[in-house]
């Protein structure tokens, strides 16, 4: 079987792997590169979600990329015009004639002596094999399982006679409308669903074991519509995402030095919108905020649709499921003909790809990341994993250009191979990549996830501004990088991507 070889691998055309491919691009032209892509379109989380409301959770001005504005009004965009911008980015760049679409990797095999990662993949539909090779290779596949989200089992679920569904998985023109629904949850899927069904539906009633902080921002951007009376698009755009990058960082320090103070004034915001239509201990949490991850709404729709009474909320536990319903702990039962566990996600590194270095299995947790971007003892890779307290794509965009910064370094060096070795640095217990979060879904991931080492270049700080200046400008060689000279050229057909259909 004739090996086909890149320059570069990416896993994923998400947000991080259109990303990284218009970074390649732009810093790095003349690079081969292929984008690897199990799914038929591009996008990752936002072609997977199809459920009512899907929209970013992360205002639109710091979740686009840095190098294409973002143009139109919406702050929290929804799925469709998430995924169209990714799409016209692709085209804009020409990264689309190099995606491959409907192949799932399913393995990655390093050798130090060909200086090469040696690709395994399956075409879906189909499970033809196919084999590749690259000098450097990019996981962006985003950090959760798209085939298994999160699903408890609930007792009783067999005695209900409607459906259950996970956001997840939502079926194609399911009818709700008319419908009595229960939505599980309380975080970012449960307060887009509930005033998005609301309405449509007969009566939609959230239930949650325990409260989340929720805060209101506008739907449209009141500024930005300003500046472009007068300024280019792209300067608009740089002075919008500075102001929010900065906002969304006073809220969190705030958050972490002045509790109290935040709390008071986040619960200020949803007890005035709700008028004192709705108690209070709904949205009351019993951790400061962000210790979990604050979720938002645009113009307080979830507190419009609770006031106006096609939405209510519960706070209890599930004593079991019904033929007609769920029971609650405290003997109420909600009615329901739809259920809909928005329960979360489970976290899965590299998409479930088995990977090898030498022939030794990687096992993430036993390993560190090098600035949040390269892996401790892993050649020639990088793992996009972008904030959890702000964009994702902040740290995306400068994750990839440092890649590409370390790239052209090799090449202008003669470098064949790069590693970061950790000498006498003991990692963080129990403190993974994802920083402190104590959301469920980062608690459970811990066994799969890389970790923290205590200082710099090994501590993941999760802050845009302290990283820009040690991505963008910092010193490439800095004793902790182990570089390689160049090995002889293995016998290789390089080729280049053709139009993206040609291996789905």
């Amino acid at each position: 079987m004739q090996t086909e070889h890149f320059d570069v691998l990416i896993l994923g055309a998400g947000i991080s792997g259109i990303g990284a491919a218009c970074h390649l691009e732009r810093k790095s032209p003349g690079k081969t590169y292929a984008i690897l892509e199990r799914r038929q379109n591009v996008g990752g989380t936002w072609d997977l979600f199809r459920y009512p409301g899907i929209r970013s959770d992360s205002d639109m001005f710091t979740f686009g990329f840095n190098f294409r504005p973002w143009s139109e009004p919406k702050v929290l965009a929804d799925g469709a015009s998430i995924k169209g911008y990714l799409r016209q980015t692709a085209e804009q760049y020409g990264v689309d004639r190099h995606i491959r679409f409907g192949t799932k990797v399913t393995a990655a095999s390093w050798s130090s002596e060909e200086q090469r990662w040696t690709v395994t993949a399956e075409t879906e539909p189909g499970g033809k094999v196919q084999v590749l090779s690259c000098n450097f290779l990019i996981g962006a596949t985003g950090y959760y399982n798209y085939d298994t989200p999160y699903r408890p089992a609930f007792p009783g679920e067999k005695n209900f006679k409607g459906p259950i569904i996970h956001p997840q998985q939502w079926p194609e023109n399911l009818d709700y409308a008319g419908k009595r629904v229960v939505v599980i949850g309380s975080g970012a899927t449960a307060i887009t669903l509930v005033p998005s069904m609301a309405g449509k539906a007969a009566h939609v009633t959230m239930l949650q074991r325990s409260p989340t902080y929720i805060m209101t921002v506008p739907a449209i951007d009141p500024l930005s519509p300003k500046l472009r009376r007068f300024l280019p698009e792209m300067a608009v755009y740089r002075i919008t995402r500075a102001r929010n990058v900065g906002l969304q960082r006073l809220l969190y320090q705030a958050s972490r030095r002045a509790p109290k103070a935040v709390k008071r004034l986040l619960l200020a915001q949803v007890k005035a919108q709700l008028g004192g239509k709705v108690d209070m201990k709904h949205f009351t949490p019993s951790y400061n905020p962000w210790d979990e991850r604050l979720c938002v709404v645009p113009n307080g729709d979830l507190f419009k649709a609770l006031k106006k009474g096609s939405a209510s909320i519960v706070t209890d536990q599930i004593d079991s499921f019904t033929a007609k319903g769920i029971k609650l702990k405290s003997g109420e039962e909600l009615q329901a003909d739809i259920i809909v566990t928005a329960t979360g996600l489970n976290v899965q590194l590299l998409g479930g790809v088995q990977v090898d270095v030498d022939g030794e299995r990687f096992k993430p947790k036993e390993h560190m990341t090098y600035k949040g971007v390269l892996v401790e003892g892993v050649p020639n890779a990088a793992i996009i994993i972008g904030y959890t307290n702000a964009s994702w794509t902040l740290k995306a965009d400068i994750a990839s250009e440092y890649i590409c910064r370390v790239i052209n370094h090799m090449d202008k060096k003669g470098y064949g191979a790069v590693v970061p070795q950790a000498e006498g640095e003991t990692p963080v217990e129990n403190e993974t990549v994802m920083g402190g979060l104590s959301s469920g879904y980062i608690q459970r991931a811990a066994d799969n996830l890389p970790r923290q080492g205590s200082k710099r270049p090994w501590k993941v700080v999760h802050d845009y501004v302290r990283d820009v200046p040690v991505l963008r400008y910092s010193q490439i060689e800095d004793g902790i990088l182990k570089f390689s000279a160049k090995v002889a050229a293995v016998a290789t057909k390089p080729k280049k991507a053709t139009r993206k259909t040609q291996a789905a």
